[in-house]
């Protein structure tokens, strides 16, 4: 198939700004696969639609304030993006204007902070490598960073405290993500709770959420795109638990794409999810074979993009073209502030 075939017209007004003041409040499409159809239903409602002993997959990373804006030594203002750390504070990252930078000179952020430039590559990324002196690097990335919105939300006065907050799924731990898996930014405690006195089992695994998640599709055939590798851990206790769902045919319930994908990619030789840490490396596209999932909980995604195609590739593209034209006819709002869709 072509990237071209996953398009489709998406007005700005419906591509959410700021997250709504309560998580629980968006809307959810309700997709079913064996009857073809989808139904609009409210994420408060989730629960309803889970049965007992359902294992409903959730990814803990937690997003770090991968923003910078420095100075260089020219005075010219320039924001540096956190993308890979490739050994102790040194850096890839996207910086601009990457003209005004140059191989060896420094860039400042505040007094406790700078960067020196050691590399531009041939994808146009810049590697830095970061001087603290006697301060902690990380607690001064928490202190200055700004939390790293995605680049389709527009505001005139920029990233708010709020979104220190909101920009966080309410179970996120394990600190590496550049990205929030937006699916996640829903559930509440006391949805999650429901969840638990339904008798339906919740497991947590980690996949760091990188630049690769939302790089653009490039090429014209997807069988020629690959989406970068991200690091993923599984642990005992979670793969256990599903492996045992697996057996038994119970459902497994991812919440977002991500966690998908480091499900999927976790598959062993005798189809059994492996614990331990690894790189994500899985590429989804129609005609893939899920091993793992039964069902997907995931938010709008952009046209002509790799999420949309692992959608597609799960509820089947037709039934995925119609439901996003649906979403825009009624109104949901989209991408990482947006509303959702319970595939099942």
């Amino acid at each position: 198939m072509l990237i071209s075939e996953f398009d489709y017209d998406l007005p700005a007004e419906l591509i959410a700004q700021k997250p709504l003041e309560k998580r629980e409040a968006s809307r959810m499409m309700v997709v079913n696969r064996q009857a073809e159809n989808f139904a609009d239903e409210s994420f408060y409602n989730f629960s309803r639609f889970l049965q007992k002993g359902d294992v409903v997959v959730l990814n803990n990373t937690k997003v770090f304030p991968a923003r910078l804006f420095g100075t260089s030594e020219t005075g010219a203002r320039i924001e540096v993006f956190l993308i890979r750390e490739i050994e102790n504070q040194t850096w890839e990252t996207l910086a601009r204007p990457a003209r005004r930078l140059k191989t060896g000179k420094k860039i400042a952020f505040d007094e406790k902070l700078s960067a020196r430039v050691l590399e531009k590559t041939e994808e146009g990324r810049v590697i830095v490598k970061f001087e603290s002196g006697q301060e902690d690097f990380e607690e001064v990335l928490e202190a200055i960073g700004q939390t790293p919105l995605p680049p389709y939300i527009r505001r005139e006065s920029g990233t708010s405290d709020a979104d220190k907050n909101r920009y966080q799924t309410v179970f996120a731990k394990q600190r590496g993500a550049i990205a929030a898996p937006t699916a996640g930014l829903h559930f509440t405690p006391k949805i999650l709770d429901e969840i638990r006195n339904l008798g339906a089992i919740i497991a947590e695994i980690t996949l760091h959420v990188g630049y690769g998640t939302f790089e653009p599709v490039r090429v014209s055939a997807l069988t020629e795109h690959q989406v970068m590798p991200e690091r993923c851990e599984i642990s005992a206790e979670s793969a256990t638990i599903l492996n045992e769902a697996k057996a038994e045919k119970r459902r497994i319930i991812a919440v977002g794409t991500t966690t998908t994908r480091a499900l999927e990619s976790s598959i062993d030789s005798n189809k059994r999810i492996a614990s331990g840490s690894r790189l994500a490396d899985l590429t989804i596209t129609p005609g893939y074979n899920f091993n793992v999932i039964n069902g997907l909980l995931t938010n709008f995604h952009l046209p002509q993009s790799s999420l949309l195609v692992l959608v597609s590739s799960f509820a089947g593209y037709d039934l995925t073209i119609r439901a996003y034209r649906h979403a825009v006819e009624a109104g949901y709002r989209f991408y990482s502030y947006g509303d959702c869709m319970l595939i099942i």
